[in-house]
């Protein structure tokens, strides 16, 4: 783990906006691993103006492996060549045996990237557009799985701080698997990670004074509402004394 840190951290190239849970795609509606739609994933993605890094157990990039107790997969040879492809553009990384693929993942979710973003931002903005289409809002790089990290939830960080990272970098998805070994275009629907984090939040605001002649320090307060939308909040503003 602590070589991929150090390979993210000096890798040249454009910085990686977005993180594949290879093994949770490959698998996505299947009894079995498929490239195709690992592929499918990388090229949704970068269409959308995004930087695609695929991280997937070393054990699935065999030709043959043991996909459960009593069945051995083979991967046809369209689907090796999808990894050379991938593989030889940077978008691939192979965790090593014995080492848990989540951690890779998670891990790159919040990687500095130093050398390849070079001192710049790759969070992105209201407005910020890719060939006329509109890229979502949010901090990079975001996480694509649906994996809801259940095993997790008490092992790494405390509640509240997973929660928060969980709500701003996952991405879940929905589409039709492949049931043979073809490469079919067909869409993506994305549950896009949220922009702000769903809890009580403060930041500082400037609050008119009885005299309307200058403005004052307050704090404005955002309380998420069940039963308001998504981006609807109430908000108080409390002066500082």
């Amino acid at each position: 783990l602590d070589s991929f840190a150090k390979w993210l951290d000096i890798r040249e190239g454009r910085p990686f906006t977005a993180i594949v849970d290879g093994a949770n795609v490959a698998y996505f509606g299947l009894g079995s691993v498929n490239y195709h739609q690992v592929k499918l994933m990388v090229d949704a993605l970068e269409k959308m103006g995004e930087t695609p890094l695929v991280i997937m157990p070393q054990k699935y990039t065999q030709k043959k492996f043991y996909l459960r107790q009593g069945y051995v997969q083979e991967l046809t040879q369209a689907q090796l060549d999808i990894i050379d492809d991938l593989k030889t553009s940077g978008k691939f990384y192979e965790v090593p045996q014995r080492c848990l693929d989540d951690y890779y993942w998670m891990l790159s979710s919040v990687s500095d990237q130093t050398k390849s973003r070079n001192g710049t931002g790759i969070d992105v903005s209201p407005n910020v557009k890719h060939h006329d289409q509109e890229r979502w809002i949010g901090v990079r790089p975001i996480l694509i799985t649906n994996d809801q990290m259940r095993d997790h939830k008490l092992q790494l960080l405390e509640p509240r701080l997973f929660s928060r990272w969980f709500s701003s970098h996952i991405v879940n998805y929905q589409f039709a698997p492949f049931i043979d070994d073809i490469s079919e275009e067909r869409n993506i629907t994305f549950v896009k990670a949220g922009s702000f984090s769903r809890e009580i939040q403060g930041n500082p605001s400037s609050l008119p004074l009885a005299d309307k002649s200058s403005k004052g320090d307050a704090t404005a307060w955002h309380f998420p509402v069940k039963d308001w939308g998504t981006n609807d909040r109430f908000c108080v503003r409390i002066p500082k004394v």
